[in-house]
C-alpha cells in the first residue's frame, strides 16, 4: 500500500471514530475489577511498567498484558503463538537460537555481536535482549506486558521501540502444587509444573517444563537421524522469597533452559529434493532432503543439523519501603547463553553450503530506584550499570569440487558442462566433479573456513521520572535518561585457499592472516518522555505521550584488502534515533476492557541488515548493518475485552501499521520506499471464553480463537517471492475440570485448518541467490492433563 497524507487521515479518523464508541457505550459502568484475579485480562490486570503497581488502565502507554492465566486459556507455549493476540507485535521463532522480536514493524534479531538491540526483553526486570540469550519457555509466568514506543526512561538504551517484560511467578505463603502432562500428534509430551512451599517469611517454588516433539518436516537424507523442527527441550526455574519484615521484600531467581532440538529446514527453492519435488516456495511443504556435510563434523562441531543451546539466568529483587512515601528498589542479574547450530544454507542434499554459528556470552547489570509516592508527586531516580560481552563464531565447510560446479552453476557457466549441482530427482551429480578435475586422483577434498566477530558493550546510566497530578483527574509526567556507553568490536577469519582453485571458494571472505581486528569508541545520548493522562472516569482515561528512542551506533570490525594485502575494515553507522507521537483512550468497567490508539514514529538513521559482498558483488556469507536514511511508521492499535455473562468473554484486537522506509532519493535507492521486513500492514485476532460451572465442582472451558496476519516482507528490499501472503489460523483450547477444579482435562488445536505459511525466507541462501524457505507450524493437537495439590 502506499503511504499518502489522504491514507493518514482517514487512519487518524478511523482511530477517533473507534475511540468514542467504547466511551459512550460502557463510560457510566463504574465497577472495577479485583486486583486479585489471577484470569484478570487487558487494563485490569497490575502492571508495573512504570516501575510501581497500577492498573494497565492507569499507565500513560500503550501497553498489552496478558495473565499466566489467560496464557494458559488461548492454549500458548511460546512467545512467538502469543504475538498472534498481541496487535503491534511479532515474534518470529526460527529457532530457540534466532529468534525475531518485531515491535510496530520494527524488528531486532541480528546474530551479530557487534549489534545491540532494538527491542528490550525484560525477565524479571533484569535485560536479556541479546538475540541468541534471550529465548525461554514461557511456563509458570504471573504475567507477560508489551509496552510500546520508546521507553528508555523506565527500561533503558535497548527499548528503541518497546520493551517486553517477563514476571515469572513468585513463591507464596502455604503449600501448593501442580503437576500438568501432555501428548499430541508429532509425539508431542509434556511434562512440568510446580512446587510452592513456605510461610509468611520465607517461601520457596520450584517450577519446571519438559517438551520434545518429533520433527514436522521429513529430512529424506540418509546421513541425517532426525526430522527438521524436532523438539526437545527443557526449563527449570528456582524461585526464593524472604521477607522478614513488612518493609522488606528480597527474590531470588535461578533459571536454567536447554535445547537440544533438530535442524531448522532451510529447504531450497531451486533445488528438488526428490524425484516431481515443486519448486519455489511449494518446496518447503514437502518432504526436505538436507544432507549436511558429515565430512566437515570436525569444522561444523556435530555431523547432525541441529540446536545444542544451554541458557542460565540468576537475578536478584530487593524491595525496602521506609515509610508511607519512600522506597528503594535494587535489580541485578547476570545471564550467560552457549549455543551451537549446525544449519544447512543451500536446502539440499548437496554439501554444497554447510554452516554451523556458535555463539556464546555473559550479561551482568545492576539498578538502583529510589520511589516517592506522595499525594500530588510521584517520582523516581537511580542508575544503570550493563556489561555484555559475546561472540559469534561462524564455520562454513563443503566439498571443493561440488561447491565450484554449484556456485559457477548459479550463475550460469558451470565449470564441468552437463553436470549439475543437483539433478531433477534430488541426488547430487555434482559430488563427482572433484574426480573429473583431478583425473581421477581424489574423490573429495573437504574444505572449511570460519570468521568471528566480537563485541563488547558497557552502558552506565542515570534516569529520572516525575509525575505531577495537578488535580485528581490530570497527570503529567516528565523523564529523561543519560547515558555513556562503551563499544569494542572485533573480528577475525581463517579463510585458507582452496586446492582446486587456489583461492578463497566463497570470493568474498577475507583471511585476516592469524589477526584479530579490534576497534573501540565511546557514545553518549540523552532519552526523554513527556507523558499526560486525562480521567474522563475511574474506569475511562485518554493519554498522550512523546518519547525518544534510540538504537545504538554499531561498531562494525571485519576485513578489506588493500594492495593485496588484508586491512582492518572499520565503520561506524550512526545511532538510529526515533521520535515517537502517541495518544489514545483506554477504559476498565466491570465488563469491558479496552484501548484504542494512534501513533506516529519519525526515524534517522534507520539501520538495516544486508548481506555482506565484495567489492565485486560476490556474496560473503556474513551479514553487516548499513544506513537505509529515513523512516516513518503510523499505525492504529485497538483492543477489546467484553464479559457478555459471569462465564462467556468476548475478545477481539487489531492492527493497522503504515510505515517503511521513506523516498530517500539517491541516498539509498535499494531500500527506498520499502515496507519494513517482518510487518504485516493489518493483524487481528478475536474469539470466545467460555468458563461455565455445572455444580458439584465440575467445571466446562473453552477459548475458541482466530488469528489473522496481512502479507508480510522477511527481506529489506522487499522482494514479492520473499514473502508471505495473508494467514488466517483457528485455535481453539477446551475441556473439563472436576473437585473444585483439581483436576482438568484439556484438549487443544492448533491451526485447526492445517493452512501452508511461511515462517521465513531467504536467509542466508539468498545470498548466493538460492533462497530457502521455512515452513510455519502444521496443525497441532493434543490433550493435556493437570492435577492441583
Amino acid at each position: 500500500m502506499t503511504r499518502t497524507p489522504l491514507t493518514r487521515t482517514s487512519l487518524i479518523a478511523l482511530a477517533a471514530t473507534l475511540a468514542a464508541v467504547p466511551h459512550a457505550a460502557f463510560a457510566q459502568d463504574s465497577a472495577a475489577a479485583p486486583e486479585e484475579d489471577p484470569a484478570a485480562s487487558g487494563n485490569e490486570i497490575i502492571v508495573t511498567a512504570q516501575k510501581i503497581e497500577q492498573r494497565a488502565i492507569d499507565v500513560p502507554i500503550t501497553i498489552s498484558a496478558v495473565s499466566g492465566e489467560r496464557i494458559r486459556e488461548l492454549g500458548v507455549n511460546d512467545l512467538d503463538e502469543l504475538s498472534y493476540y498481541t496487535p503491534g507485535l511479532l515474534i518470529q521463532e526460527q529457532s530457540a537460537n534466532n529468534p525475531g522480536v518485531v515491535i510496530r514493524g520494527i524488528t531486532s534479531d541480528s546474530g551479530s555481536a557487534q549489534q545491540g538491540p532494538r527491542v528490550t526483553l525484560y525477565y524479571n526486570g533484569v535485560d536479556i535482549s541479546r538475540s541468541r540469550g534471550s529465548y525461554q519457555a514461557i511456563y509458570d509466568l504471573e504475567r507477560v506486558e508489551v509496552i510500546k514506543g520508546p521507553q528508555a526512561t523506565l527500561f533503558g538504551t535497548a527499548s528503541a521501540v518497546g520493551a517486553i517484560s517477563l514476571v515469572s511467578a513468585k513463591p507464596k505463603p502455604g503449600f501448593s502444587a501442580e503437576v500438568r502432562g501432555g501428548y499430541g500428534n508429532f509425539n508431542q509430551t509434556l511434562l512440568g509444573g510446580f512446587v510452592n512451599a513456605g510461610s509468611d517469611t520465607l517461601a520457596f517454588r520450584l517450577a519446571g517444563e519438559w517438551r520434545t516433539r518429533d520433527g514436522y518436516v521429513e529430512n529424506l537424507s540418509p546421513n541425517q537421524d532426525e526430522e527438521l523442527y524436532a523438539q526437545d527441550q527443557l526449563g527449570l526455574r528456582a524461585s526464593v522469597r524472604w521477607q522478614p519484615t513488612s518493609d522488606l521484600t528480597v527474590d531470588l531467581v535461578g533459571t536454567y533452559d536447554q535445547q537440544r532440538n533438530g535442524g531448522t529446514p532451510f529447504v531450497s527453492g531451486r533445488f528438488p529434493a526428490f524425484t516431481g519435488a515443486p519448486g519455489g516456495a511449494a518446496n518447503a511443504f514437502r518432504d526436505a532432503n538436507l544432507g549436511g556435510n558429515p565430512a566437515g563434523a570436525a569444522a561444523l562441531g556435530d555431523d547432525q543439523l541441529g540446536l545444542n543451546r544451554e541458557v542460565y539466568d540468576i537475578n536478584l529483587t530487593i524491595d525496602h519501603q521506609f515509610d508511607t512515601d519512600w522506597s528503594f528498589t535494587t535489580v541485578n542479574g547476570y545471564r550467560e547463553f552457549d549455543s551451537a547450530e549446525v544449519f544447512d544454507a543451500d536446502g539440499s542434499a548437496a554439501p554444497f553450503l554447510e554452516f554451523a554459528e556458535i555463539a556464546d556470552g555473559w550479561q551482568a547489570s545492576h539498578e538502583g530506584r529510589f520511589t516517592y509516592s506522595g499525594k500530588k508527586l510521584r517520582s523516581s531516580f537511580g542508575w544503570n550499570a550493563f556489561i555484555e560481552d559475546g561472540r559469534q563464531n561462524v564455520p562454513f565447510a563443503t566439498e571443493e569440487g561440488t561447491f565450484l560446479q554449484c556456485l559457477s552453476s548459479l550463475f550460469g557457466a558451470p565449470l564441468v558442462p552437463g553436470v549439475a549441482c543437483v539433478a531433477p530427482n534430488g541426488s547430487v551429480p555434482a559430488s563427482g566433479v572433484t574426480a573429473i578435475l583431478t583425473q581421477g586422483a581424489a574423490t573429495a577434498i573437504p574444505y572449511s573456513s570460519v570468521f568471528e566477530n566480537r563485541g563488547r558493550n558497557e552502558t552506565y546510566s542515570l534516569f529520572a521520572d516525575a509525575t505531577w497530578t495537578p488535580f485528581d483527574a490530570l497527570e503529567l509526567t516528565a523523564g529523561v535518561r543519560w547515558l555513556t556507553e562503551y563499544r569494542r568490536s572485533a573480528y577475525f577469519a581463517r579463510v585458507p585457499n582452496s586446492t582446486l582453485s587456489r583461492a578463497a571458494l566463497i570470493p568474498g571472505q577475507i583471511d585476516t592472516a592469524g589477526q584479530t581486528y579490534e576497534a573501540s569508541k565511546w557514545f553518549q545520548a540523552w532519552l526523554p518522555r513527556f507523558n499526560a493522562l486525562y480521567r474522563i472516569s475511574d474506569d475511562v482515561n485518554v493519554f498522550a505521550t512523546i518519547s525518544k528512542g534510540r538504537r545504538s551506533p554499531v561498531l562494525q570490525v571485519n576485513a578489506a584488502r588493500s594492495g593485496g594485502r588484508p586491512v582492518s575494515n572499520v565503520q561506524t553507522i550512526a545511532e538510529e534515533n526515533v521520535w515517537n507521537y502517541e495518544g489514545g483512550l483506554k477504559l476498565a468497567t466491570g465488563r469491558v476492557s479496552g484501548s484504542v490508539g494512534v501513533y506516529y514514529q519519525v526515524y534517522s538513521n534507520f539501520q538495516v541488515s544486508v548481506a555482506q559482498l565484495d567489492a565485486n558483488g560476490n556474496p560473503t556469507g556474513a551479514f553487516v548493518t548499513q544506513s537505509a536514511g529515513k523512516a516513518s511508521n503510523l499505525g492504529v492499535e485497538a483492543e477489546l475485552a467484553v464479559d457478555v455473562t459471569d462465564w462467556l468473554n468476548v475478545f477481539g484486537n487489531f492492527g493497522y501499521i503504515d510505515g517503511g522506509i521513506d523516498r530517500n532519493g539517491a541516498f539509498s535507492p535499494a531500500f527506498s520506499g520499502a515496507r519494513f521486513r517482518l510487518q504485516p500492514e493489518w493483524q487481528a485476532s478475536g474469539g470466545i471464553t467460555i468458563d461455565k460451572e455445572f455444580g458439584n465442582g465440575l467445571r466446562f472451558f473453552a477459548t475458541p480463537s482466530v488469528t489473522y496476519r496481512s502479507r508480510i516482507f522477511f527481506e529489506v528490499p522487499n522482494n514479492p517471492l520473499i514473502s508471505q501472503k495473508k494467514v488466517t489460523l483457528v485455535n481453539a483450547r477446551a475441556g473439563v475440570s472436576f473437585a473444585d477444579k483439581k483436576y482438568e482435562i484439556a484438549g487443544f488445536i492448533r491451526n485447526a485448518t492445517d493452512e501452508n505459511y511461511l515462517l521465513d525466507a531467504g536467509n542466508t541462501g539468498g545470498a548466493f541467490t538460492i533462497p530457502t524457505f521455512i515452513p510455519a507450524e502444521p496443525r497441532f493437537y493434543g490433550v493435556e492433563l493437570t492435577a492441583k495439590f
